[in-house]
Protein backbone atom coordinates (compact mmCIF):
# COMPACT_ATOMS: atom_id res chain seq x y z
CA UNK A 1 0.00 0.00 0.00
CA UNK A 2 0.95 3.56 -0.43
CA UNK A 3 0.38 6.69 1.87
CA UNK A 4 -1.87 8.00 -0.49
CA UNK A 5 -5.46 10.63 -0.20
CA UNK A 6 -7.18 10.05 2.65
CA UNK A 7 -4.40 8.42 4.76
CA UNK A 8 -1.75 10.52 3.72
CA UNK A 9 -3.67 13.48 5.62
CA UNK A 10 -5.03 11.39 8.46
CA UNK A 11 -0.95 10.29 8.59
CA UNK A 12 -0.51 14.40 8.68
CA UNK A 13 -2.75 15.24 11.13
CA UNK A 14 -1.17 12.36 13.51
CA UNK A 15 2.07 13.84 12.44
CA UNK A 16 0.99 17.05 13.41
CA UNK A 17 -0.69 15.96 16.86
CA UNK A 18 2.46 14.47 17.87
CA UNK A 19 4.16 17.68 16.77
CA UNK A 20 1.74 19.88 18.85
CA UNK A 21 2.43 17.72 21.79
CA UNK A 22 5.95 17.58 21.84
CA UNK A 23 6.05 21.21 21.56
CA UNK A 24 3.51 21.78 24.37
CA UNK A 25 5.74 19.32 26.76
CA UNK A 26 8.97 21.03 25.82
CA UNK A 27 7.30 24.02 27.00
CA UNK A 28 6.03 22.68 30.04
CA UNK A 29 9.86 21.51 30.81
CA UNK A 30 10.93 25.39 30.79
CA UNK A 31 7.55 26.96 32.24
CA UNK A 32 8.75 25.64 36.08
CA UNK A 33 7.23 29.33 37.66
CA UNK A 34 3.48 27.80 36.60
CA UNK A 35 4.12 24.87 39.80
CA UNK A 36 3.92 22.04 37.33
CA UNK A 37 5.72 18.91 38.36
CA UNK A 38 9.02 18.52 36.68
CA UNK A 39 8.29 14.35 36.76
CA UNK A 40 4.73 14.64 35.26
CA UNK A 41 6.21 16.84 32.55
CA UNK A 42 8.76 14.37 32.01
CA UNK A 43 5.46 11.48 32.03
CA UNK A 44 4.06 13.68 29.57
CA UNK A 45 7.32 13.74 27.35
CA UNK A 46 7.91 10.38 27.42
CA UNK A 47 4.88 9.21 26.85
CA UNK A 48 4.52 11.42 23.60
CA UNK A 49 7.85 9.86 22.33
CA UNK A 50 6.40 6.68 22.62
CA UNK A 51 3.44 7.73 20.63
CA UNK A 52 6.28 8.58 17.75
CA UNK A 53 7.81 5.36 17.69
CA UNK A 54 4.28 3.43 17.82
CA UNK A 55 3.32 5.87 14.87
CA UNK A 56 6.39 4.85 13.07
CA UNK A 57 5.59 1.32 13.67
CA UNK A 58 2.26 1.68 12.69
CA UNK A 59 3.05 3.57 9.27
CA UNK A 60 5.89 0.55 8.57
CA UNK A 61 2.67 -1.83 9.40
CA UNK A 62 0.57 0.34 6.38
CA UNK A 63 3.21 0.24 4.00
CA UNK A 64 3.70 -3.97 3.98
CA UNK A 65 0.13 -5.05 4.91
CA UNK A 66 -2.61 -6.01 7.19
CA UNK A 67 -0.88 -9.12 8.22
CA UNK A 68 2.20 -7.06 9.10
CA UNK A 69 0.64 -4.69 11.22
CA UNK A 70 -1.09 -7.84 12.81
CA UNK A 71 2.33 -9.35 13.79
CA UNK A 72 2.97 -6.03 14.66
CA UNK A 73 0.17 -5.83 17.73
CA UNK A 74 1.24 -9.58 18.29
CA UNK A 75 4.44 -8.66 19.36
CA UNK A 76 3.84 -6.08 21.48
CA UNK A 77 1.43 -7.91 23.41
CA UNK A 78 3.84 -10.92 23.72
CA UNK A 79 6.14 -8.47 25.60
CA UNK A 80 3.11 -6.52 27.73
CA UNK A 81 2.35 -9.84 28.72
CA UNK A 82 6.08 -10.57 29.45
CA UNK A 83 5.68 -7.81 32.03
CA UNK A 84 2.49 -8.06 33.67
CA UNK A 85 3.80 -11.52 34.55
CA UNK A 86 7.30 -10.66 35.79
CA UNK A 87 5.50 -8.18 38.23
CA UNK A 88 3.10 -10.93 39.50
CA UNK A 89 3.59 -13.54 41.99
CA UNK A 90 4.11 -16.95 40.26
CA UNK A 91 5.55 -20.31 40.99
CA UNK A 92 7.76 -23.08 39.77
CA UNK A 93 3.80 -24.89 38.91
CA UNK A 94 2.91 -22.12 36.96
CA UNK A 95 5.66 -23.03 34.25
CA UNK A 96 3.88 -25.23 32.43
CA UNK A 97 0.64 -22.91 32.65
CA UNK A 98 2.49 -20.17 31.67
CA UNK A 99 4.45 -21.55 28.77
CA UNK A 100 0.50 -22.61 26.89
CA UNK A 101 -0.32 -18.91 28.04
CA UNK A 102 2.83 -17.34 25.90
CA UNK A 103 3.39 -19.91 23.27
CA UNK A 104 0.06 -21.29 22.31
CA UNK A 105 -3.03 -18.64 23.26
CA UNK A 106 -1.23 -15.58 22.70
CA UNK A 107 0.02 -16.25 18.48
CA UNK A 108 -3.31 -18.18 18.21
CA UNK A 109 -5.37 -15.18 19.47
CA UNK A 110 -3.34 -13.23 16.75
CA UNK A 111 -3.50 -16.03 14.05
CA UNK A 112 -7.41 -16.00 14.37
CA UNK A 113 -7.33 -12.27 14.24
CA UNK A 114 -5.11 -12.29 10.61
CA UNK A 115 -7.58 -14.81 9.31
CA UNK A 116 -10.41 -12.96 10.25
CA UNK A 117 -12.11 -16.19 12.64
CA UNK A 118 -14.50 -13.37 14.79
CA UNK A 119 -16.39 -16.32 15.97
CA UNK A 120 -13.36 -18.00 17.35
CA UNK A 121 -11.37 -15.26 18.52
CA UNK A 122 -14.08 -13.39 20.57
CA UNK A 123 -13.81 -16.24 22.83
CA UNK A 124 -10.89 -18.15 22.76
CA UNK A 125 -9.47 -16.42 25.89
CA UNK A 126 -12.59 -15.24 27.67
CA UNK A 127 -14.42 -19.01 27.56
CA UNK A 128 -11.14 -21.63 26.41
CA UNK A 129 -8.06 -19.78 28.10
CA UNK A 130 -9.80 -19.10 31.22
CA UNK A 131 -11.21 -22.25 31.84
CA UNK A 132 -7.90 -23.93 31.22
CA UNK A 133 -5.59 -21.62 33.35
CA UNK A 134 -6.99 -22.97 36.51
CA UNK A 135 -7.37 -26.82 35.31
CA UNK A 136 -3.63 -26.78 34.26
CA UNK A 137 -2.43 -25.03 37.50
CA UNK A 138 -4.23 -27.74 39.47
CA UNK A 139 -3.13 -30.54 37.47
CA UNK A 140 0.23 -29.59 38.94
CA UNK A 141 -0.60 -30.10 42.18
CA UNK A 142 0.74 -26.74 44.08
CA UNK A 143 -2.41 -25.28 45.88
CA UNK A 144 -0.65 -22.63 47.56
CA UNK A 145 -2.20 -19.00 46.57
CA UNK A 146 -4.58 -20.91 44.05
CA UNK A 147 -6.67 -18.84 43.54
CA UNK A 148 -4.61 -15.70 43.59
CA UNK A 149 -2.02 -17.09 40.85
CA UNK A 150 -4.95 -18.28 38.58
CA UNK A 151 -6.78 -14.83 38.23
CA UNK A 152 -2.89 -12.92 37.96
CA UNK A 153 -2.37 -15.01 34.55
CA UNK A 154 -5.90 -14.21 33.79
CA UNK A 155 -5.85 -10.96 33.92
CA UNK A 156 -2.64 -10.48 32.15
CA UNK A 157 -4.23 -12.46 29.33
CA UNK A 158 -6.99 -10.41 29.11
CA UNK A 159 -5.70 -7.29 29.26
CA UNK A 160 -1.70 -7.80 27.34
CA UNK A 161 -3.63 -9.72 24.40
CA UNK A 162 -7.19 -10.32 24.15
CA UNK A 163 -8.02 -6.53 24.56
CA UNK A 164 -4.88 -5.38 22.42
CA UNK A 165 -5.87 -7.59 19.78
CA UNK A 166 -9.15 -6.02 18.78
CA UNK A 167 -6.75 -2.58 17.71
CA UNK A 168 -5.66 -4.71 14.49
CA UNK A 169 -8.79 -6.48 14.73
CA UNK A 170 -10.16 -3.17 13.27
CA UNK A 171 -8.56 -4.29 10.11
CA UNK A 172 -10.96 -6.94 9.29
CA UNK A 173 -14.24 -4.91 9.87
CA UNK A 174 -16.64 -5.00 6.57
CA UNK A 175 -17.93 -1.65 5.60
CA UNK A 176 -20.28 -0.73 2.61
CA UNK A 177 -18.55 1.26 0.79
CA UNK A 178 -14.86 1.66 -0.26
CA UNK A 179 -14.15 3.04 3.26
CA UNK A 180 -10.65 1.40 4.07
CA UNK A 181 -10.73 0.16 7.40
CA UNK A 182 -6.76 1.21 7.80
CA UNK A 183 -8.34 4.23 8.76
CA UNK A 184 -10.47 3.49 11.29
CA UNK A 185 -7.38 1.91 13.50
CA UNK A 186 -5.74 5.41 12.04
CA UNK A 187 -8.53 7.57 13.38
CA UNK A 188 -8.49 5.24 16.71
CA UNK A 189 -4.55 5.92 17.00
CA UNK A 190 -4.87 9.72 16.60
CA UNK A 191 -7.56 10.05 19.31
CA UNK A 192 -5.94 8.11 21.69
CA UNK A 193 -2.76 9.57 21.20
CA UNK A 194 -4.78 13.11 21.71
CA UNK A 195 -6.93 12.38 24.52
CA UNK A 196 -3.76 11.17 26.08
CA UNK A 197 -1.66 14.54 25.63
CA UNK A 198 -4.81 16.79 26.94
CA UNK A 199 -5.39 14.60 30.02
CA UNK A 200 -1.73 15.02 31.05
CA UNK A 201 -2.00 19.20 29.85
CA UNK A 202 -5.32 19.74 31.92
CA UNK A 203 -4.30 17.48 34.60
CA UNK A 204 -1.42 19.68 35.36
CA UNK A 205 -2.89 23.21 34.13
CA UNK A 206 -5.78 23.14 35.83
CA UNK A 207 -6.34 19.56 37.90
CA UNK A 208 -7.13 20.41 41.62
CA UNK A 209 -9.89 17.30 42.95
CA UNK A 210 -8.55 13.88 42.69
CA UNK A 211 -10.20 10.59 41.12
CA UNK A 212 -8.32 7.73 43.40
CA UNK A 213 -6.09 9.90 45.19
CA UNK A 214 -4.62 6.29 46.99
CA UNK A 215 -3.85 5.21 42.99
CA UNK A 216 -2.30 7.95 41.48
CA UNK A 217 -1.87 12.14 42.72
CA UNK A 218 -2.13 12.65 39.50
CA UNK A 219 -5.05 12.08 37.57
CA UNK A 220 -7.45 14.49 38.16
CA UNK A 221 -11.81 15.32 37.75
CA UNK A 222 -10.26 18.30 35.36
CA UNK A 223 -7.80 16.14 33.86
CA UNK A 224 -10.24 13.46 32.34
CA UNK A 225 -12.74 15.53 31.76
CA UNK A 226 -10.42 18.55 29.41
CA UNK A 227 -9.12 15.73 27.74
CA UNK A 228 -12.90 13.71 26.77
CA UNK A 229 -13.70 17.28 25.46
CA UNK A 230 -10.22 17.69 23.43
CA UNK A 231 -10.71 14.79 22.12
CA UNK A 232 -14.31 14.64 21.63
CA UNK A 233 -13.51 18.14 19.25
CA UNK A 234 -10.78 16.55 17.65
CA UNK A 235 -13.34 13.38 16.76
CA UNK A 236 -15.64 15.76 15.08
CA UNK A 237 -13.38 17.59 13.11
CA UNK A 238 -11.60 13.86 11.45
CA UNK A 239 -14.70 12.64 11.06
CA UNK A 240 -13.76 12.85 7.52
CA UNK A 241 -11.25 9.85 8.10
CA UNK A 242 -13.58 7.52 9.96
CA UNK A 243 -16.87 5.98 8.69
CA UNK A 244 -18.95 8.23 11.23
CA UNK A 245 -21.03 11.34 10.89
CA UNK A 246 -19.49 13.80 12.82
CA UNK A 247 -21.79 13.94 16.07
CA UNK A 248 -20.84 10.27 16.06
CA UNK A 249 -17.14 10.58 15.65
CA UNK A 250 -17.23 12.86 18.01
CA UNK A 251 -19.03 10.31 20.61
CA UNK A 252 -16.96 7.86 19.67
CA UNK A 253 -14.01 10.18 20.02
CA UNK A 254 -14.99 10.05 24.15
CA UNK A 255 -15.71 6.68 24.59
CA UNK A 256 -12.23 6.05 23.55
CA UNK A 257 -10.87 8.66 25.93
CA UNK A 258 -13.19 7.71 28.31
CA UNK A 259 -12.12 4.07 28.44
CA UNK A 260 -8.48 4.90 27.73
CA UNK A 261 -8.63 7.01 31.33
CA UNK A 262 -9.91 3.65 33.07
CA UNK A 263 -6.96 1.59 31.24
CA UNK A 264 -4.38 4.13 32.68
CA UNK A 265 -6.01 4.30 36.07
CA UNK A 266 -6.54 0.54 36.20
CA UNK A 267 -3.20 -0.35 35.06
CA UNK A 268 -1.99 2.40 37.91
CA UNK A 269 -3.65 0.42 40.51
CA UNK A 270 -2.25 -2.87 39.46
CA UNK A 271 1.37 -1.28 40.12
CA UNK A 272 0.40 0.28 43.14
CA UNK A 273 -0.41 -3.47 44.60
CA UNK A 274 2.79 -4.62 43.47
CA UNK A 275 4.74 -1.60 44.24
CA UNK A 276 6.62 -0.67 41.25
CA UNK A 277 6.97 2.67 39.30
CA UNK A 278 6.77 0.90 36.04
CA UNK A 279 5.86 -2.15 34.32
CA UNK A 280 9.01 -2.40 32.72
CA UNK A 281 12.57 -1.09 31.01
CA UNK A 282 12.39 -2.43 27.74
CA UNK A 283 13.20 1.31 25.86
CA UNK A 284 15.49 3.01 28.05
CA UNK A 285 14.45 5.99 29.94
CA UNK A 286 10.40 5.28 28.44
CA UNK A 287 9.36 2.63 30.90
CA UNK A 288 7.45 -0.38 29.77
CA UNK A 289 5.51 -1.26 26.94
CA UNK A 290 2.45 -1.82 29.09
CA UNK A 291 2.86 1.86 30.42
CA UNK A 292 2.68 3.12 27.13
CA UNK A 293 -0.18 0.79 26.03
CA UNK A 294 -2.31 0.52 28.43
CA UNK A 295 -4.93 2.99 27.26
CA UNK A 296 -5.03 0.98 23.92
CA UNK A 297 -5.71 -1.98 25.78
CA UNK A 298 -8.69 -0.82 27.62
CA UNK A 299 -10.36 1.42 24.48
CA UNK A 300 -9.79 -1.24 21.29
CA UNK A 301 -12.28 -3.94 22.58
CA UNK A 302 -15.08 -1.33 23.04
CA UNK A 303 -14.07 0.90 20.15
CA UNK A 304 -14.50 -2.27 18.09
CA UNK A 305 -18.12 -3.55 19.55
CA UNK A 306 -19.35 -0.27 19.26
CA UNK A 307 -18.40 0.27 15.59
CA UNK A 308 -19.37 -3.23 14.59
CA UNK A 309 -22.62 -2.88 16.02
CA UNK A 310 -23.07 0.54 14.25
CA UNK A 311 -21.86 -0.71 10.98
CA UNK A 312 -23.93 -3.74 10.79
CA UNK A 313 -27.45 -2.06 11.78
CA UNK A 314 -26.52 0.76 9.00
CA UNK A 315 -26.32 3.00 11.96
CA UNK A 316 -23.39 5.36 10.25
Amino acid sequence: MTIDGPAFWIFTTLLMVLTAATVVGQLLRRQNEIGVNPAVVEQLNLRVRSWWMLTAMLAVGFLISADATVALFGLLSFWALREFITLTPTRIADHRTLFWVFFVFTPLQFYLVATDQYEVYSILIPVYAFLFIPARIALAGDFKRYLERCTTIQTGLMICVYCLSYAPAMLSLKFGSDYNPFLLLLFFFIIVALSDAFHYVCEKLMGKHLIAPAISQNKTWEGFLGGLGCASLGGMALYWASPFRAPQAAMMAALISAMGYCGGLTMSAIKRDRGVKDYGTLLVGHSGVLDRIDSICFAAPVFYHVTKYLVTQNLT
